[in-house]
């Protein structure tokens, strides 16, 4: 059994199909339901309130949004926080791959929700990309809760530098890839008690699905790759990573 720590199975394209998403997944016991808008969120709370144990819901907003996020967003987030409905705050973060938004629109929203996540006790799920340095900085400033960073797509030392800071680092099927040395290496770098491994779905399926859309069913692929990187059993890698992601999320 496996844990998916971070997949989008509520956006459009995984929600108009989500009867035979779900049939897919049957050896996944631990998902987490990532969601960027309100829209994907009121989806996702039903499927929670299905089994709790099984899903989980991480909600906040991508910094990709940034501009579009306002007050009255944020009242939202907030509410549907005090609810108790949402288990993590993200994925939220930077990104400064792209000139928009600007960056310090992104930094704002970005210490908003840390400080909300602080607020109600909830770990953070963190997006970075080319923006390493300013999120390592407002991290060390602002944030109280644990962190995972998914997708991990940095080097090994900078995966080095966030297990020592404390956090978790979280593996797509990026893995799979021929091309995927610096995300090997960063594997190897990361101590087994603070490694899991997701499919943020429905991007990046792993090889053999790799170009197909991708889907918590295909978790398997990751799991598979990460037992070979680390030199264990894939039957030991779905246990270690199983039980890093029930005890970062809170599931018992």
């Amino acid at each position: 059994m496996y844990t998916d720590s971070h997949c989008h199975i509520t956006c459009d394209e995984l929600y108009s199909d989500l009867e035979g998403v779900l049939s897919r997944m049957k050896d996944v016991s631990r998902v987490m339901i990532v969601c960027t808008s309100e829209e994907k969120y009121l989806r996702a709370v039903p499927i929670r309130s299905s089994d709790p144990v099984r899903f989980r819901i991480a909600f906040g907003f991508y910094p990709g949004d940034a501009d579009e996020v306002t007050e009255e967003r944020l009242a939202f987030l907030e509410e549907a926080l005090k609810s108790g409905n949402v288990d993590v705050l993200g994925e939220i973060g930077l990104d400064h791959h792209w000139p928009e938004p600007d960056r310090q629109t992104q930094k704002d929203l970005f210490v908003r929700q840390i400080r909300m996540a602080n607020d109600y006790d909830l770990p953070i799920a963190i997006h970075m990309r080319d923006a390493s340095q300013d999120t390592l900085d407002l991290l060390r400033q602002e944030a109280r809760t644990p962190i995972v960073f998914h997708c991990f797509s940095g080097s090994a030392e900078m995966a080095r530098e966030l297990v020592k800071l404390g956090w978790m680092v979280s593996f797509t099927g990026v893995l799979t890839y021929k091309n995927a040395r610096k995300a090997v290496e960063a594997a190897q770098a990361v101590p087994l008690d603070r490694i899991m491994i997701e499919t943020d779905s429905p991007y990046m399926a792993p090889v053999p699905h790799r170009g197909k859309r991708n889907d918590s069913g295909y978790v398997r692929h990751v799991c598979e790759k990460l037992a070979e990187i680390k030199g264990i059993s894939f039957e030991e890698c779905a246990r270690i990573t199983l039980e890093n992601g029930k005890r970062f999320y809170g599931i018992s």
